[in-house]
Formats: C-alpha cells, structure tokens, sequence
C-alpha cells in the first residue's frame, strides 16, 4: 500500500465518521497543505494561517467528501480556496490597520523577495476576477492539476475548464501588464 493509498483510505473512513481516521488524516496530509499554501502566500506565517484554515475546513467538510475524485484533488480545491480567502482577510486587515492606505502598487523590493512579490502580483489579480475564473486558474497554475481532474472536481465538461482557464489567464496577463 502506497501513502497515497493509505490517505485515501484515512479520508473514506474520515468521511463516514471515525474520529481516529480523521485525527490520523490531519496529521499526515498538514505537511502537504502547508506546501500548497506557501505556493499562494509568500510569507511562512500567512502560510500557515492559510494552512489551519484548510485543515479546518477538511475537518468540517469530510463528510461531503463523496470519493467521486482523488482525496488529493478535493483537498487542492479546498486548499486553494482556503488560500485565496486567507488573502482576502489578511488584506482587509491590513487596509484597515493602515488607516484606509491602500497596499502599494508594487511589494517593496528590499522587504519582499522576487517570488513573492511576484504572489502578491498574482493574489490581487485572482482576487479581482470572477472566483469560478480563479479557482480553475489556481488549481491548474498554481497546483498544477489537470484539465479531467479539474473537470471531475468542479464537476463541469472539460471544455467549459479549459475555458475558464483559457479566459482566466486572459484577465489576470491583462491585470498583471495592462496589455490587452
């Protein structure tokens, strides 16, 4: 039996109720979630806020888990989500602690390294699309599923994916060059 396997397992027994799997499921899945997480938010502690609130939402939403797609991939979704609103919060947070001052146009380049002020670039521009746009784009760029697991997860045709992708990546070049 792979890892893979063995959290599959964890997950479908989670996801009947057994208290154990799920504690079990937790532990063994944080290392992964917290990865995912930094591959959105470039400072480890956003990261890791990011991270509690997807094992969070794990642990309140297994029971929905319904084994129709990969554990893993459920778990990208909820994941990147959790991501992207831990964004969202952290940024009103600092708007409001900042007395209204908006964040600046470009990360200062002495505080912020390349990568991540090149996240910040990529965060505002998800954030300011429609969220079924960005959610495809940060599954498919960001986590690097594919197009059918996609598919299965949001549980649209493929085509309609690689559409939103397609158009996701036309709003967010635009709002990160201003070309058209």
């Amino acid at each position: 039996m792979t890892l893979a396997d063995g959290i599959e397992d964890l997950a479908g027994a989670a996801a009947r109720g057994d208290a154990d799997a799920l504690g079990a499921l937790l532990a063994a899945i944080r290392p992964e979630v917290l990865r995912l997480c930094g591959r959105l938010l470039p400072n480890r502690e956003d990261a890791e806020e990011a991270c509690q609130d997807a094992l969070l939402a794990v642990a309140r939403g297994i029971h929905r888990f319904q084994g129709r797609s990969s554990f893993h991939t459920w778990l990208y979704r909820i994941t990147a989500n959790r991501a992207r609103s831990t964004y969202r919060v952290l940024r009103r947070r600092w708007l409001v602690e900042a007395g209204g001052v908006p964040l600046p146009d470009r990360p200062d380049p002495r505080r912020t390294s390349v990568v991540a002020g090149t996240r910040l670039d990529l965060l505002e521009a998800l954030d300011a699309i429609r969220p079924e746009l960005a959610e495809a784009l940060a599954l498919r760029d960001v986590l690097d599923l594919g197009y059918r697991e996609i598919a299965e997860l949001l549980d649209l045709p493929e085509g309609t994916v690689k559409s939103r992708i397609h158009e996701a990546r036309r709003q967010v070049r635009h709002r990160l060059t201003g070309d058209g």
